[in-house]
C-alpha cells in the first residue's frame, strides 16, 4: 500500500497549491465590477507602487528604482506582456511574476533588442514575459527592481499605466545630500494626494504621491505627445554633496548645455575625410543656395537613417568622418556629418538639440528628457535655417511639422542660443486637385491633375521612394485610387519623384463606376469619390487629435450636364470656420456644368476634446453632402 501514498500525497499538494491560485469569490465579484467601470479593459491594477531612493557610487548619484503591484484578469480572460526597458546606463536586477500564494509563476522571461517600427535599428534592450489569466478575477504580483548608474538618465515617472489602476502611489526618498527638484506636470483634475514628511531619521524627504481610480494609457492613434496628456513627475538632480565637497549637476539649463557641449567636443573628427566629397558637391555651384543644398540633400539620400538609442551614445554625435565612412548614422550622426561637411565648405553651421512636437516641455527644464533630437542650424546672411538630416525630402528652409514651433538649443562655443523653429502656414503644405468629368452611362469619366507642395510633398515622396521599384506603379495607382475598386485611372503623368524643391504635380485619366444611376425621367449623380475627414469622428474618442502638420486642401470638379436634362436638385453646402479649421463646400451650375469646389483648412495641428462636439457636428454635416446626389430631370 505504501506504493501509491506517494502519487496520493502529491496529487493532493498539487489540488491545495492550485486552490491557493485561483480567484476567490470575492476576486471574482471585484472583477465584475472592475469590468463595469473599465468595460474595455481585460485587466487591472488592484495596487501598483513606484519607489525611488538614492545613492552615490565614485562620482555618480545613483537611483534605485522599485515596482509592486498586484494585476487582475476583469475579463473572461487575458494575455498580456509584462515588460521594462533598460541600456547600458541601468541594469534591471530583480524581474518577476508570482501567484497570490507568492510562489514564483512559471514564466519565460525575454530579453532582447527593443524593435521601434519607427527606427531602422535601435540598441536599447527590453525584458518581458507574456502572461495569460486563464479566468476572471486571476491575479498575479510583479515585482521590479531597476539601478541607474547616474541620476540624470532618471527623468520621469508617470501615474498612468498600460492598465487602469485602483491604487497608484509614487514614494520618493531624498536624501539630504541630494538637492533634488521634483517638477509636476499636467496634475490639474486629476486629484493626486501628495504629503511631504521626513523619515524616521529626520534626514531624508519622503515625498508620497497617491492616485486612485486611475484610467489606463490610451492606445488611440494620433493622439499627442503623453507628457502632453497625463500627470507625470520630472526630476532635476541640481546638486549633491560628498564628503563636504558640493558638485553641481543640472542646476540650470546653462549646466545641461555645459554637459551636451562636452559631449560634442569630445569627438575626435578627421576633416580630411570629408574635402573631397565636399569638393565635388560645391565645385560647379554658382551660387550659396546651390552648394548649401548639394551637401544637405546628398546626406539625406546617402546616408541611411539608424537610431542608436543605447545609454550616452544617445546623446553624444559619432564622428562625421565614420558616419560619412559607413554611409550610415542616427539623427546625431547626420546632424554633425551635414555640419562638418558646410563647415569644410566655409558655411558657419552649429550642432543643435530639440525635442519633437511630442515632448511638452521646453528649455526652461534642464533635464535629459527635454529634447529627443539634433539637427543642425545654418547660420547665412543673419537668417537661421534648420537641416534635418532624417527628414529626406524636406527642401532647404521648409521645416518637418514634427519640428516646428519647438524651441532648439544651439551651439555657440561655451555659450548658447535658443530659438524656436518658425510655424509654417497650412497654405505652405497645400494639395489641389482638378476632375472635369463627363457622364457614360453609369460611369464618370475625365481628367484629373493635382499639386502637393510642402509636407504634403514630402510625405508623399517619402512614401513612394521607399517602395521596391517594381512595385512602384501599382502602388502609386493603389494611392491615387484610394484602393476603391470602382475608380480606376490610367496614363499618369508625374513631375520628378526625387526633386525636393519644386512642386509635385500629378495628372491622369480616370474612370469611376457606378456613380450614376437613372430612373423615368430623372439622373442621380454622386460626384465624390474622395470623401475627405468622413473617417474622423470622434464621438468614441478619448484623448485630444493630433494631425501630422497644418494642412490646406482645395479641391474643384466639373461635370457636364447631359442634353436633355436639366439640374433639378444639388445638394447642401457647408461653411464651417474655426481657429483650428475652416470647411468650405458647394455646388453650383453654370450653363451646362456643374461645379463641385472643397476648400479645407487644417490651421491648428491638434483638435482638443473639448471641441470634439463642434467638430463632430461639421462632419456629420459634410458626411449628409457625401452621401447626397445631384439630380438632373429630363
Amino acid at each position: 500500500m505504501k506504493r501509491f501514498l506517494l502519487p496520493a500525497l502529491l496529487v493532493a499538494t498539487l489540488a491545495t497549491a492550485q486552490k491557493n491560485i485561483e480567484p476567490t469569490p470575492e476576486d471574482i465579484t471585484l472583477a465584475k465590477e472592475l469590468r463595469t467601470k473599465y468595460s474595455k479593459d481585460d485587466v487591472a491594477l488592484l495596487s501598483s507602487k513606484e519607489s525611488v531612493g538614492f545613492d552615490t557610487s565614485k562620482d555618480k548619484v545613483t537611483v534605485n528604482y522599485t515596482v509592486q503591484e498586484k494585476l487582475m484578469n476583469i475579463g473572461p480572460r487575458a494575455d498580456i506582456r509584462k515588460y521594462e526597458f533598460y541600456d547600458s546606463q541601468s541594469t534591471i536586477e530583480t524581474f518577476s511574476l508570482k501567484y497570490r500564494n507568492d510562489r514564483t509563476a512559471p514564466f519565460t522571461v525575454k530579453d532582447e533588442l527593443y524593435a521601434d517600427e519607427d527606427l531602422f535599428y535601435n540598441d536599447a534592450r527590453v525584458k518581458y514575459a507574456s502572461i495569460d489569466f486563464p479566468v476572471q478575477g486571476y491575479t498575479y504580483n510583479y515585482e521590479l527592481s531597476k539601478k541607474y548608474d547616474d541620476v540624470k538618465y532618471f527623468t520621469t515617472l508617470y501615474f498612468q499605466d498600460d492598465y487602469p489602476n485602483v491604487k497608484k502611489e509614487i514614494v520618493v526618498t531624498v536624501p539630504e545630500w541630494l538637492d533634488l527638484e521634483i517638477r509636476e506636470f499636467n496634475f490639474a483634475g486629476s486629484d493626486i494626494k501628495k504629503t511631504v514628511a521626513k523619515d524616521a531619521s529626520g534626514k531624508n524627504t519622503v515625498y508620497t504621491y497617491v492616485l486612485e481610480n486611475a484610467t489606463a494609457r490610451s492606445h488611440e492613434h494620433n493622439t499627442p505627445g503623453p507628457s502632453y496628456l497625463y500627470p507625470h513627475l520630472v526630476f532635476v538632480a541640481h546638486s549633491y554633496t560628498k564628503s563636504g565637497q558640493k558638485k553641481t549637476l543640472f542646476n540650470n539649463t546653462s549646466d545641461l548645455y555645459a554637459w551636451y557641449h562636452s559631449l560634442v567636443s569630445s569627438i575626435e573628427e578627421n576633416p580630411a575625410v570629408l574635402k573631397d566629397k565636399v569638393k565635388e558637391l560645391t565645385s560647379k555651384a554658382t551660387t550659396d543656395d546651390q552648394k548649401i543644398k548639394n551637401i544637405y540633400y546628398w546626406v539625406q539620400d546617402n546616408i541611411r537613417y539608424i537610431a542608436f538609442e543605447d545609454g550616452i551614445a544617445g546623446f553624444k554625435p559619432e564622428s562625421a568622418a565614420n558616419v560619412f565612412t559607413k554611409r550610415y548614422g542616427d539623427c546625431k550622426g547626420m546632424a554633425n556629418l551635414i555640419c562638418r561637411m558646410l563647415r569644410e565648405a566655409g558655411y558657419d553651421a552649429r550642432l543643435t538639440w530639440i525635442g519633437t512636437k511630442h515632448i511638452a516641455y521646453d528649455y526652461t527644464l534642464p533635464a535629459l528628457c527635454v529634447d529627443n533630437h539634433m539637427i543642425c542650424t545654418l547660420v547665412k546672411d543673419s537668417k537661421k535655417y534648420y537641416l534635418d538630416g532624417t527628414e529626406k525630402f524636406n527642401s532647404f528652409g521648409e521645416y518637418a511639422g514634427r519640428i516646428q514651433g519647438k524651441e532648439v538649443m544651439i551651439e555657440d562655443g561655451e555659450k548658447y542660443i535658443i530659438e524656436k523653429v518658425p510655424v509654417a502656414l497650412p497654405s505652405a503644405n497645400i494639395e489641389t486637385f482638378s476632375s472635369a468629368f463627363k457622364i457614360e452611362g453609369e460611369q464618370l469619366v475625365g481628367k484629373i491633375s493635382g499639386t502637393k507642395k510642402g509636407e504634403s510633398r514630402a510625405e508623399f515622396l517619402y512614401g513612394y521612394n521607399h517602395i521596391k521599384n517594381d512595385k512602384k506603379e501599382n502602388a502609386l495607382q493603389r494611392y491615387l485610387t484610394g484602393d476603391n475598386k470602382n475608380f480606376s485611372i490610367s496614363n499618369i503623368v508625374t513631375s520628378d519623384l526625387s526633386d525636393r524643391d519644386k512642386t509635385l504635380t500629378l495628372a491622369y485619366d480616370a474612370l469611376l463606376k457606378n456613380r450614376v444611376s437613372s430612373f423615368d425621367n430623372e439622373m442621380y449623380v454622386d460626384l465624390d469619390f474622395d470623401e475627405e475627414f468622413s473617417g474622423l469622428d470622434f464621438k468614441e474618442r478619448k484623448t485630444d487629435y493630433e494631425f501630422d502638420y497644418r494642412h490646406e486642401y482645395v479641391s474643384d470638379i466639373t461635370v457636364d450636364i447631359p442634353a436633355g436634362y436639366k439640374v433639378t436638385r444639388l445638394p447642401a453646402a457647408l461653411k464651417a470656420d474655426t481657429p483650428q479649421y475652416s470647411f468650405n463646400v458647394s455646388y453650383e451650375q453654370k450653363g451646362n456644368t456643374i461645379y463641385y469646389k472643397k476648400h479645407f483648412i487644417v490651421k491648428s495641428e491638434v483638435i482638443k476634446k473639448a471641441d470634439f462636439k463642434q467638430w463632430n457636428e461639421t462632419i456629420g454635416k459634410l458626411k449628409a453632402i457625401y452621401n447626397d446626389q445631384i439630380t438632373l430631370t429630363k
